[in-house]
């Protein structure tokens, strides 16, 4: 079991930048793929960032540019940092960690993005 607890987030002027921070709690961090999600209301969970421990990352489109993501894996920790950010970022975002081999999933608890003048 891994516990994934998340911090940042909150209200940001479009144009403006958050970061999100993740701290996972596991002995393995080496072995989990790291990743952001966001779900706007009404619309589906999608899969915006991702991150492997050698420092390979994925990025879906509308963040790329925009959007970067890190692990820490001597803390056990992965970021998103968020620039110049638009209304539709808003959303819950979740972290995320992948087992490499078993492909078992553990989210955390999400927080809130919400972009707005």
């Amino acid at each position: 079991q891994v516990q994934l607890v998340e911090s940042g987030g909150g209200l940001v002027q479009p144009g403006g930048s958050l970061r999100l921070s993740c701290a996972a709690s596991t002995t393995v961090f080496r072995f989990y793929i790291m990743g952001w999600y966001r779900q706007a209301p009404g619309n589906q969970r999608d899969l915006i960032a991702s991150i492997v421990s050698s420092g390979r990352q994925n990025y879906t489109e509308s963040v790329k540019g925009r959007f970067t993501i890190s692990r820490d894996n001597a803390k056990n920790t992965v970021s998103l940092q968020m620039n110049n950010l638009k209304s539709e970022d808003t959303a819950v975002y979740s972290c995320y960690a992948q087992h490499i081999f078993s492909g078992t999933m553990y989210w955390g608890q999400g927080t809130q993005v919400t972009v707005s003048s």
